[in-house]
């Protein structure tokens, strides 16, 4: 059935009296949350020494200092306040809190009052608990019978409610599916700012709803998109009741943690129609001076510029004669305009984190100045003239270059606070520094060293290098790192497990990276950085093998020198990189964001820096031993879920991974806060169907503990209480039985859906390109190689874990004419890595002679290369059924009329089989895959010009033959050069950039002189162990 509701009335209430106690204890706690706010400005700009909780804090200080109001100065933060501060001098400790007590019911409903009483709109406060929250002044008519002498009611808003029937409008870009278009406008009040590029809502509102739009009082937008903007500053000026209007940026953050700037440039001049508007909110902007229109508007009585672009004022800023708080903070400003002192209703001042360098002479016309915020500048010295300010209570100068501070300022009747903290108060003037003395040693530059693919050892000497490697590597010796000339080697590894350690939803970002020796130690740490695939998700780390263990280093990410580039005329690679004081092993991989804290006895927050509403509370006395404890995030895709669960109203919170050390209950609840799933809000949602979830990582089950996690939400945040450290889930959803639901989609969470693609060269047929990559970056792999490759379409979709393994099969006939270390019995060996390539190219061949073409095909299978699969099924299949994921036809021409047939060269063997060699069907393999680096390769194995434009010109439009004609030229003069025919052609591809094809060929002699070796002991002709090679050289881990 659906839900009753009853009629909402908008309730204008008289102005009451408060109680001296109670004013008191608003005005401090507002105090009491700018002054903690500036605390943490300070922190950021490196000018107090407090220890922070997290980045995070640090990073959302700007935001809490520039915290949104109304027309009414609803500043009044109701959440606990933050009044105990640890201050830390030198280990990583937390700040700690005392959670206040919040107001009791009788406070709270005469501060209802008394803001309703101020101004008819909505006001901007906090729920208590962390997060913002849109009180709403509309009550319902059957509770305000108490009040019937003090309020009227008018006509009802439509509730916020799915159940309606109203028909939504489909094209609107950002509201949720559970919320009506023309239920957005509710009470006078639109706020837009809580979803995404919500400010495009407001042509299609103006569309619809034109008669309510224009009773609008109370607007909120976000300006994180400039074409949403730019259509709600359209609609704006036919809003002519309007009151209170904020459009900020920093509402969201994107998957970094980092906020998403504000769009705004500049305002039309139409606004200044809004001839009603008393508080405007502009801050985190790109607003570079003030917008003319501004100045035409009567009644404003707050604005807020807070962390735009601003380098100076108009002189006419003091027409505004209603102004009664100017916050200018976090802009570029030098100078304030002799105007300002016509603002002689001012009240508040804050112009901190600007570059003024003084304060014009009129700043003491201003009579009714009660707090003036001039922090974080490059002021010298105050004027006399403030000595007349007899309003002012709160005077912030901290953090600027003062010597001496007026005593006329000093003495000021109600002055009551005078921070004047970091200033050069009662110092002489500093004389410059002398230059520094440098030895002759540190004023030459560190000589650099770039290395080519075929150099994989180099020598660093006490004055320090810094090496390029190939690939994009760059390795930084500093200057006295080590005593003596040493010799180092490197080498890239292939992504084999033994050298890959991955975490849950970790994901491997490149190759790893072995520098030797291993154990060697230096006197300064040596900076390492390896190359990466970038990543839109996670943070980016470097973790370290030395032999017996894993361990991450802390890692910064940068782009590489622009003197040294991994490709051809391309941009640096990305570098992740760490110092460090021994050679071993590294390897690049993406991880959940982890932010850590410690928390002692006294509490602590902890702020995540991928989404900063997650917070976690932790009372004093929640433990009698310091800890540290760990946070991770990972997002969830809402269409993902939905998909999954069949249920198109499901929708989940980011999944929450909390750790500790040591790992042992807590004394009190730790309080969590989480972000409601997409899509929800207060208003919107239906308790009933919300569940808590707690996840065990070790037996991978879910249990719904929402009855023992007094669970209770807010607008836009979901609070509940823990005592132990695991995964914690916030779900929403119509089913009844959510733990196996939960279980299947956080399984599916760790997996990739991947496709499959086995395509053949158009020129040669035989050579055929296999290839496993995830399912949204097909289509244009497969654009890239329309152009040499064809073959069936991709497979379909499969799902894989990072680091899987999986092989194909070659069936129906055909087989692998390769001798390959990760090729067994027409078997070909992969691991899955969804930021690597997972690309393999291979000639094949008929498995069979047989007359007309063959028709075949390439099966995928999981897990590693079979070994006791029986002979009888292994001739038609290469795997086991329960382990197959795809099947994709491949056919092969004509053994007889294939490219090859007419080839009129004698059999080659380069090499010999002590050294190892290579057969005339590896060099077929080997001149499959050069394709366009034919030229380069021939030059560098020793081919004549004239030699190749012959070659050229003989198989002009046929690449193919072209290149086996180059190879086989340059082959035959070689049989008789031994085993220095082979070296010479590996260097030759690793000189022309394909040592992708060196590495093959040196597997394929390996193989070739391990099989000779064996043959040798089978028939007792073993030859002697030779003595073990001098050098440095690094074990492989076990």
């Amino acid at each position: 059935m659906e839900e009753t509701r009853s009629p909402i009335c908008v309730v204008t209430l008289p102005s009451l009296p408060l109680s001296s106690a109670i004013q008191r204890r608003i005005e401090s706690e507002r105090r009491g949350e700018e002054w903690r706010a500036r605390r943490r400005m300070t922190e950021v700009n490196g000018m107090d020494r407090w220890q922070p909780a997290t980045q995070a804090v640090e990073r959302r200080s700007e935001d809490l200092r520039t915290k949104d109001t109304d027309v009414s100065a609803s500043d009044v933060d109701r959440r606990p306040s933050l009044n105990t501060i640890q201050i830390t001098d030198g280990a990583d400790k937390c700040k700690t809190t005392d959670a206040g007590d919040e107001l009791d019911n009788e406070s709270e409903v005469l501060e209802s009052k008394r803001r309703a009483a101020r101004t008819p709109v909505e006001m901007r406060g906090s729920s208590g608990h962390g997060e913002d929250l849109l009180l709403d002044l509309s009550l319902s008519c059957d509770r305000t019978d108490a009040l019937s002498s003090a309020s009227s009611c008018v006509s009802p808003s439509p509730p916020l409610s799915s159940s309606t029937s109203s028909p939504q409008l489909s094209p609107t870009p950002p509201l949720p599916p559970s919320v009506e278009l023309d239920a957005v406008p509710v009470g006078g009040r639109l706020a837009l700012d809580v979803y995404r590029g919500g400010a495009g809502v407001m042509a299609a509102l103006w569309d619809r709803v034109p008669e309510r739009m224009r009773l609008l009082q109370y607007v909120r937008l976000g300006s994180e998109d400039q074409d949403a903007v730019r259509a709600a500053l359209g609609v704006l000026p036919h809003l002519t009741q309007l009151r209170s209007l904020a459009i900020r940026g920093h509402r969201f953050y994107d998957v970094q943690g980092d906020p998403l700037p504000g769009l705004l440039t500049s305002l039309p001049p139409s606004i200044s129609s809004l001839s009603l508007l008393v508080h405007l909110d502009l801050s985190f902007n790109r607003l570079s001076s003030l917008p003319p229109c501004l100045l035409s508007l009567p009644l404003l009585s707050e604005l807020l510029l807070c962390h735009n672009r601003l380098r100076e004022l108009p002189g006419e800023l003091g027409g505004l004669a209603a102004l009664r708080r100017l916050s200018l903070l976090g802009n570029r400003l030098e100078a304030l305009p002799p105007g300002v002192g016509l603002l002689l209703g001012l009240q508040e001042l804050d112009v901190s984190f600007n570059r003024l360098e003084r304060l014009p002479e009129d700043m003491g016309r201003l009579q009714s100045l009660h707090t003036l915020e001039i922090s974080n500048n490059k002021l010298r010295d105050l004027p006399e003239s403030l000595g007349s300010l007899h309003s002012l209570r709160v005077l912030a100068v901290h953090s600027n270059e003062l010597r001496t501070v007026p005593e006329c300022v000093r003495s000021l009747p109600r002055l009551s606070r005078l921070d004047v903290r970091n200033n050069p108060l009662g110092r002489p003037p500093t004389p410059p520094p002398p230059p520094p003395r440098t030895s002759r040693l540190d004023e030459t530059p560190i000589p650099e060293l770039h290395l080519a693919f075929n150099q994989h050892s180099f020598s660093v000497s006490p004055a320090g290098c810094y090496v390029y490697l190939p690939g994009g590597a760059e390795l930084l010796f500093p200057r006295g790192c080590i005593d003596g000339v040493i010799h180092f080697k490197w080498a890239e590894r292939k992504p084999d497990k033994k050298w890959v350690w991955l975490e849950e939803h970790d994901f491997l970002l490149g190759r790893p990276l072995e520098l030797l020796p291993h154990g060697a130690a230096f006197e300064k740490p040596v900076e390492v950085c390896v190359p990466y695939h970038r990543t839109r998700r996670g943070e980016v780390v470097v973790r370290k093998f030395d032999g017996r263990s894993w361990s991450t280093l802390p890692t910064l990410t940068r782009r590489g020198s622009e003197r040294h580039s991994y490709k051809p005329r391309g941009r640096p690679a990305r570098l992740a990189c760490c110092t460090v004081s021994q050679f071993s092993w590294f390897v690049v991989v993406s991880r959940p964001v982890r932010d850590s804290c410690v928390v002692s006895p006294r509490g602590a927050l902890l702020v995540s820096r991928c989404d900063p509403g997650i917070k976690l509370t932790f009372p004093p006395d929640c433990t009698t031993q310091t800890r540290t404890v760990t946070l991770q995030v990972l997002q969830v895709a809402l269409s993902e879920v939905q998909d999954l669960t069949g249920d198109p109203q499901a929708s989940a919170s980011p999944l929450l991974c909390l750790s500790q050390i040591p790992n042992i209950h807590f004394l009190q609840p730790i309080r969590v806060q989480v972000p409601l799933p997409a899509g929800l809000t207060g208003h919107t949602l239906d308790v009933s169907r919300l569940y808590v979830l707690h996840g065990d990582p070790v037996a991978h089950t879910w249990t719904d503990i929402t009855a023992q996690a007094s669970l209770y939400i807010t607008q836009l945040y979901a609070v509940f209480s823990v005592t132990h450290f695991s995964w914690y889930w916030l779900w929403y959803t119509t089913q009844s039985c959510i733990s196996g639901v939960v279980r299947k989609v956080y399984h599916r969470l760790k997996q990739f859906r991947v496709q499959f693609l086995v395509l053949q060269r158009k020129s040669d047929l035989t050579q055929v390109l296999l290839q496993c990559l995830p399912s949204d970056k097909v289509d244009g792999r497969l654009t890239s190689l329309s152009e040499n490759y064809d073959g069936p379409q991709p497979s379909d979709v499969c799902s894989m874990l990072e680091g899987e393994q999986f092989f194909a099969g070659f069936e129906r006939g055909i087989d692998v004419s390769a001798d390959r270390p990760d090729c067994r019995e027409g078997r070909l060996a992969f691991t899955f890595y969804s930021h690597l390539k997972n690309i393999k190219e291979v000639h094949v061949c008929p498995a069979l002679l047989q007359e007309g073409p063959v028709r075949g095909q390439v099966s995928f299978y999981r897990g590693e290369v079979p070994s006791d699969l029986p002979e009888e099924v292994a001739r038609k299949r290469k795997g086991h059924d329960s382990q197959w994921m795809a099947t994709l036809p491949l056919r092969l021409p004509d053994a007889e009329g294939g490219l090859y047939a007419d080839r009129q060269y004698p059999p080659l063997n380069l090499g010999d089989p002590e050294s190892g060699y290579l057969t005339e069907t590896n060099l077929l393999a080997v001149s499959l895959r050069i394709s366009q680096d034919w030229r380069s390769i021939g030059i560098n194995l020793g081919l004549s010009y004239q030699e190749l434009d012959r070659i050229q010109y003989k198989h002009r439009d046929d690449l193919g033959r072209l290149v086996l004609e180059m190879l086989f030229q340059w082959a035959r003069g070689q049989q008789r050069a031994g085993a220095g025919a082979v070296p010479r052609l590996m260097e030759a591809l690793v000189q022309s950039g394909r040592r992708d094809l060196a590495d093959e060929v040196e597997d394929i002699v390996n193989l070739g002189k391990r099989k000779y070796s064996e043959s040798l002991k089978r028939v007792g002709l073993e030859m002697e162990t030779p003595p073990p090679e001098q050098g440095v050289r690094g074990d492989p881990p076990t």
